[in-house]
């Protein structure tokens, strides 16, 4: 893997979460009929953003050992 294609899916995932975080933002029902209120929708932000700290660790891991190449 290359340092371009790294930084490629780096790009998307970051599209990908800010899409995520605008449609949570922005819904005002959840999938099971429950009404958003504040505090739920910063429930699955921090729900959103401990899966991105997730992601963001597994790509350092990756970019250290590209470099390391």
């Amino acid at each position: 893997m290359q340092i371009k294609n790294w930084w490629i899916m780096n790009s998307i995932w970051f599209v990908i979460f800010m899409i995520a975080t605008i449609f949570i933002l922005m819904r005002k029902v959840d999938g099971a009929g429950i009404v958003q209120t504040m505090s739920m929708r910063w429930l699955a932000l921090a729900v959103l953003g401990i899966f991105f700290v997730i992601v963001l660790i597994f790509q350092l891991v990756v970019y250290h050992l590209i470099r390391n190449r």
